[in-house]
């Protein structure tokens, strides 16, 4: 039996969570529902020429999948959008193994979030600037999950802990993504939550580095146990 991109993200499934506006507590009647997974490839996938893929977009409308090494391998690097997904709120499916993985949240986590996080949303707001430059206006809804992104940047530096519901803050931010917050104001928002994720940093719980060991040894230990498995499946096409 051969494993086509779809079998992987159907029957080898370790973690799904529904992210975006329902998982950030932002959801409208209009909302879209964004689907993230984790797949584990079985280990004998690997040993021919051709290898899994390392991310699977689909099968369903709006779900995109990572293979667990790569998820592993941009969680570390504290990828703004690896992490969240860590932490949803709004978890489908999850076995053994992302029960192992959910466990590790901890371990990704370090004081390099601060650098990724602000990369990211500098090059957000460079884009929404552009837009005001254009055509008058930014991309309110975009405008508005950058300021989520950004609040929730400084409470991990200040806390250590990722928490992507916006909770109280649903209602200000809904006002901006109906365009009912003018531009210069929201730019006023930005420099301010920069400002305070910037002193957040200096005294931020979290370490310096992920604890990248950790991961390494649970990476490799279900991989063995994925080879020593009965059943094993063809290599991939």
């Amino acid at each position: 039996m051969r494993l086509t991109p779809g079998d992987l993200v159907r029957d080898h499934t370790v973690y799904s969570c529904v992210m975006g506006s329902r998982a950030f507590g932002l959801a409208t009647g209009a909302s879209d529902t964004d689907r993230r997974g984790v797949f584990l490839a079985p280990t004998p996938l690997f040993w021919g020429f051709a290898k899994p893929p390392t991310h699977v977009e689909g099968p369903a409308d709006e779900q995109f999948s990572w293979e667990l090494e790569r998820f592993c391998e941009l969680a570390l690097r504290a990828n703004p959008n690896i992490l969240e997904c860590l932490h949803s709120p709004l978890v489908e499916h999850i076995d053994a193994t992302g029960r192992e993985l959910l466990a590790l949240r901890g371990a990704f986590l370090s004081r390099e979030v601060h650098r990724t996080f602000t990369r990211y949303a500098l090059g957000q707001r460079k884009k929404l600037a552009a837009d005001v430059r254009q055509y008058g206006a930014p991309r309110w809804k975009h405008a508005m999950h950058l300021l989520r992104l950004m609040a929730s940047c400084r409470d991990l530096l200040r806390t250590g802990e990722l928490v992507i519901d916006v909770g109280d803050a649903r209602e200000p931010l809904l006002a901006v993504k109906r365009g009912e917050v003018a531009w210069p104001e929201i730019e006023r928002r930005m420099s301010r939550v920069a400002d305070e994720a910037e002193e957040a940093a200096a005294r931020t719980p979290l370490p310096p580095e992920p604890d990248t060991a950790r991961v390494r040894d649970f990476l490799f230990r279900v991989r063995r146990e994925s080879a020593l498995r009965p059943g094993r499946p063809a290599a991939a096409p």
